[in-house]
């Protein structure tokens, strides 16, 4: 079952690809998105990361919560599901 994260913080320039590749290190990564705003199509700040493999997700989480990225800190959690 695949585990998919919630990633918080990100600074504007960063896109599906670029957030994609910071996370492939840990393991295949199923799917990664920047959530964009429907009016300006810019980033909103925030995005979502999808794993296979639960341990890559959390070694994932270990790895770069509240680690720095292009002069960010960045928030990495297990995504919730929505309410």
């Amino acid at each position: 079952m695949a585990t998919k994260l919630f990633v918080g913080s990100l600074p504007w320039a960063v896109d599906d690809n670029s957030l994609r590749d910071l996370f492939a290190e840990f393991g295949d990564v199923l799917s990664a998105k920047v959530i964009v705003d429907r009016e300006t199509n810019r980033s909103r700040g925030f995005g979502f990361v999808e794993f296979e493999d639960a341990d890559a997700a959390k070694a994932a989480i270990d790895k770069l919560n509240n680690s720095e990225m292009n002069g960010r800190t960045i928030v990495v959690n297990e995504a919730r599901p929505k309410q």
